[in-house]
């Protein structure tokens, strides 16, 4: 059995969450976010256990936040590594199977093409493994830059990704997109690279990350953020995302059924500045999705709906994402999950 990536609906050891505190970018929103990112926490460590990075001079205070939210007992474990800001899905290991066995590729981080700084989120990894947190799984380093925000699989070979996000400048300088295919076809055992030209939040700073716009539900399904409103500023580029993704074909030639997420009340910050809002930007854990909502009452309600029947198996859990998009990312944006057999708590 050669190398594969392996999808999120895969069995799970763990998920990776790293913690807000005042010194990042949530320093002047802590008191607003904070209870999100412990409904995050309470959320998955009813279904599995969690390791949450921690700012070492931050750790009494998480351990007494827990506490008091009653999740002493949870699951949870305590890392205490420093950190530049708190989108771990960017900067944590993504999972592959390698001869039926995990492996974890550790690639490069460099801050979205280098717009922040992130040379202490691109040690993190290394730290977890040099701690013993993976066990015996190794943790292959790579120069490629990577961000885990920008590709989704489908567990049979095809792997979906936005073009201007991976073939931006600033990431890989040098490299062309065939060069780029190869790598990821060689480093993620894949076969089948999904470039989608079209697809757009405005807010976002990542060049277009695929786990904001479009997501596999399972091998045969993505679900997709949707956008109904002809005149929303993201109207074109929502719509002709549809029509490139009703144009894909899985391995076996048939097309994915696709389920469009409905399209949430427009959200702004109180500078008026709109925030990327997505429903598709939900996380998959063992007996769960949580979904980012945005306390936009009907799209809120029917996105929960249309997840419930893509993952009839798992219980639906939203979460708040309204303080998240505050720093442009949301649920998915946050987290890291660990494949079956890696996270040694």
């Amino acid at each position: 059995m050669a190398r594969r990536l392996l999808p999120e609906w895969a069995p799970q050891s763990g998920v990776m969450l790293s913690w807000p505190d005042p010194d990042t970018d949530w320093g002047p929103r802590l008191h607003a976010v904070e209870p999100v990112f412990l409904a995050i926490a309470r959320a998955i460590s009813r279904f599995e256990a969690l390791l949450i990075c921690v700012r070492p001079q931050r750790e009494a205070h998480l351990r007494q936040v827990l506490d008091q939210a009653g999740l002493a007992q949870a699951p949870i474990r305590l890392f205490a590594v420093d950190y530049d800001d708190t989108w771990t899905r960017d900067y944590g290991p993504v999972s592959v199977s390698e001869q039926g066995r995990p492996l974890l590729l550790d690639f490069r981080f460099d801050g979205w093409g280098g717009k922040y700084p992130a040379t202490r989120d691109d040690a993190v990894n290394r730290a977890l493994h040099a701690a013993g947190l993976f066990g015996d799984t190794p943790l292959r380093s790579l120069p490629l830059v990577l961000e885990g925000g920008s590709i989704d699989g489908d567990g049979e070979g095809s792997l979906l990704t936005t073009r201007r996000c991976l073939c931006q400048a600033g990431r890989n300088p040098g490299l062309d997109q065939a060069t780029l295919a190869a790598e990821l076809k060689r480093h993620l055992g894949v076969e089948r690279i999904f470039w989608l030209e079209h697809g757009r939040l405005e807010g976002d700073d990542t060049d277009g990350h695929i786990d904001t716009l479009a997501r596999f539900c399972d091998p045969a399904t993505i679900a997709y953020q949707h956008c109904d409103d002809p005149h929303d500023s993201h109207y074109a580029e929502l719509q002709a995302m549809a029509a490139e993704l009703a144009r894909l074909r899985r391995a076996n030639g048939r097309p994915y059924r696709l389920v469009p997420l409905p399209w949430p009340a427009p959200c702004y910050d109180s500078h008026g500045r709109r925030l990327p809002a997505s429903y598709a930007n939900f996380l998959i854990i063992n007996g769960a999705v949580l979904l980012p909502s945005y306390r936009s009452p009907a799209s809120d309600r029917l996105a929960a709906e249309r997840l419930a029947a893509c993952f009839p198996d798992r219980e639906i859990i939203a979460i708040d994402g309204l303080p998240l998009i505050e720093q442009n990312g949301s649920l998915h944006c946050l987290t890291m999950q660990f494949a079956a057999g890696v996270y040694r708590p």
